[in-house]
């Protein structure tokens, strides 16, 4: 292992003191590697919660035997989720089968608007979803969503009223570990489990990506400061998950703050492209490239990896490099892509599918419809619109082309797939569309863009510092003539 930096030195002796940390570590600082130097300081026993099942099972092979690593939903499966193992992986259906199964079967009227079933039935699971990633206890009026046209407070109050009986009604149904009308999912399970209020038994705490915590595990997670000390680590510009409930909770936290800056995966050239959008998103930090490592940016003909800002962009450059001659992977494969598309095109075709998630669907609007408005279909909505884009035929004929990664020319993946990856080379996608012009201008006459969303600079910069020693800008090549750019060092 290299010599600790200073500012992983610091780390490690602020842990030994006792603090409780926050750490904010750029793209390819040495989180991991920080984190087993805190681990092997100590023989305490400790926990390590990890984003997903891959992260914890690589940390598991680098921290000492005395840190149990794990993925939040593993804890709460072990716990409480285990008793409804019948009930997961249920067949989908439409949200207003479910709806109709709770009893929704009239519209109602709020003002001037009739609201459907359907509408109801669309309200009152995503108002369980939104409780399921609260803090919350109870299920409460601001659970419920907004709906378009429900402008007021008061009209806001009364689909409120409306819905959440219903929604307390699912929540019922989903504590039945045997049967039920809900489909049960993982996020369920973790909610219960934080409702026991449970105790994580160990002296230290490790929450990785804590960007991307959902409330409902930040409670549990400072529930613990009590008993034992707590280490925060993530990297507030690369917190891209809202759209699913995540929210930053590492700038709020209530601990002694800590940065990693120099980051180990690229030279400075790349760090400075990295620190463009570091400054768009208001970051607490600013990122310094290893001098030792030769990096560059500019245009790259055959890159390792190509980055896109949606799934419809990578399934658009997957054909277009398999028409090139390239040898193509798709980062995490096309198996399920595929089964999806055979299932797509039966539905299509007016024949009822097999595929087990789609079974209960009886045509592709159905489907359609349910990716767009259900609250547990919007996974499925990348899929629909790939399909409403190129075809069912088109997909199979490009994912029965695909390759492994270990032998592929090229590897594609969107930037939200790949936040952990990383490749020796790089290109970004064209579909990055820069920011679209007001209708101001500038002394030059020409037209003033609109700033770059949070959104978006947070995802470019996660885009950016995939790659090692060569980046092509591509279709983010636009930050560096917006006015809101700072120029690059």
């Amino acid at each position: 292992m290299r010599t600790p930096t200073d500012e992983q030195a610091h780390t490690v002796e602020a842990f030994e003191a006792g603090h409780h940390l926050v750490i904010q570590a750029g793209a390819g600082t040495g989180k991991t590697s920080t984190l087993g130097l805190l681990a092997a300081s100590t023989r305490r026993r400790g926990r390590y919660l990890a984003f997903n099942k891959d992260i914890a099972r690589d940390a598991a092979t680098r921290f000492p035997r005395t840190v149990v690593c794990k993925t939040a939903h593993a804890t709460a499966y072990a716990a409480v989720g285990h008793r409804y193992t019948s009930r997961l992986n249920s067949p989908r259906q439409p949200a207003w089968k479910t709806g109709q199964a709770l009893g929704i079967t009239h519209p109602v009227r709020i003002g001037s608007h009739e609201i459907s079933p359907r509408a109801l039935s669309h309200t009152v699971l995503r108002t369980v979803t939104r409780y399921c990633y609260s803090a919350d206890r109870t299920l409460a009026r601001h659970h419920v969503p907004n709906l378009r046209g429900l402008d007021t407070a008061d009209e806001h109050a009364q689909l409120a009223q409306q819905a959440l009986p219903f929604a307390r009604k699912a929540w019922a149904d989903l504590h039945d570990p045997d049967q039920g009308v809900v489909r049960f999912e993982h996020d369920h399970y973790l909610k219960m489990w934080a409702l026991t209020e449970p105790r994580l038994e160990a002296d230290f705490l490790f929450l990785d990506e804590a960007q991307d915590t959902n409330p409902v595990l930040e409670k549990v997670f400072a529930a613990q400061r009590a008993h034992a000390q707590l280490v925060m680590v993530g990297d507030s510009a690369q917190a891209i998950y809202g759209w699913r409930g995540a929210r930053d909770v590492m700038t709020g936290f209530d601990a002694m703050p800590l940065t990693l800056t120099r980051s180990f995966r690229f030279g400075p050239l790349i760090a400075e492209e990295a620190n463009r959008w570091l400054a768009l998103t208001d970051a607490p930090i600013r990122l310094t490239g290893t001098e030792t490592i030769p990096a560059q940016v500019g245009d790259l003909d055959c890159p390792d990896a190509v980055l896109c800002r949606t799934n419809i962009g990578a399934m658009t450059e997957v054909m277009r490099l398999l028409g090139d001659g390239h040898r193509v992977a798709l980062t995490r494969g096309g198996h399920t892509l595929a089964a999806l598309a055979l299932a797509a095109r039966d539905l299509k075709d007016g024949r009822r599918t097999s595929h087990p998630e789609l079974v209960l669907f009886s045509s592709w609007g159905e489907l359609q419809e349910y990716a767009e408005h259900d609250p547990a279909g919007g996974d499925l909505q990348p899929f629909v619109d790939l399909v409403d884009t190129h075809g069912p035929d088109a997909i199979l004929a490009a994912i029965n082309q695909l390759t492994e990664e270990k032998v592929a020319d090229v590897t594609v993946s969107t930037a939200h797939t790949a936040k952990g990856r990383e490749w020796p080379t790089v290109r970004i996608a064209d579909d990055f569309p820069p920011p679209k012009d007001t209708d101001q201008q500038d002394a030059h006459g020409r037209p003033i863009p609109e700033p770059v969303s949070d959104t978006d600079a947070r995802l470019a910069y996660v885009a950016v510092t995939r790659g090692r020693h060569h980046l092509d800008l591509g279709g983010l090549s636009w930050i560096g003539t917006h006015p809101a750019t700072p120029p690059a060092a």
